[in-house]
């Protein structure tokens, strides 16, 4: 497995920890990680702090020419939020863990010229599998149902 991908999954375990929502994301330049973050919008009471925005947060400001280079990883497929910061920042890649419990707007990105890759990961699907599983309201509050 990608070590990036790794490290979006640690992200996500840790958002677990604390008692919030197992997504996880990397924000990687020049084959570096320069930020990482996760889900807290349980934790915190948020309501935009996503596991990317958090991640995007944590890299603090970068040049549009660094944005350009960058690859953000993600355990879960971004929401049209995060998928939003990714074309506002001009990030050219987006790599997802999964994409079957919940699929952003990956159609877009790729129309606006963002490269997306789904890995499909077992253990990205699993984390988020057992918390819906387990906690069906908060993640039917989460996702507006």
């Amino acid at each position: 497995m990608d070590d990036f991908l790794q490290a979006a999954i640690e992200e996500a375990k840790k958002g677990v920890a604390e008692g919030g929502i197992p997504i996880g994301s990397v924000l990687v330049i020049d084959g570096r990680i320069v930020g990482s973050g996760h889900n807290r919008r349980v934790q915190q009471g948020s309501a935009v702090l996503h596991a990317e925005m958090d991640c995007l947060e944590s890299a603090g400001r970068i040049k549009a020419s660094d944005y350009r280079r960058a690859t953000l990883y993600s355990t879960l497929s971004p929401c049209d939020m995060c998928s939003g910061a990714v074309l506002l920042y001009g990030i050219p890649k987006v790599v997802v863990g999964e994409n079957r419990t919940f699929c952003g707007p990956q159609a877009y990105l790729r129309s606006r010229g963002v490269e997306v890759v789904i890995v499909d990961n077992q253990e990205c699907r699993e984390l988020m599998e057992s918390f819906i599983q387990n906690n069906p309201a908060l993640w039917n509050e989460d996702i507006g149902e």
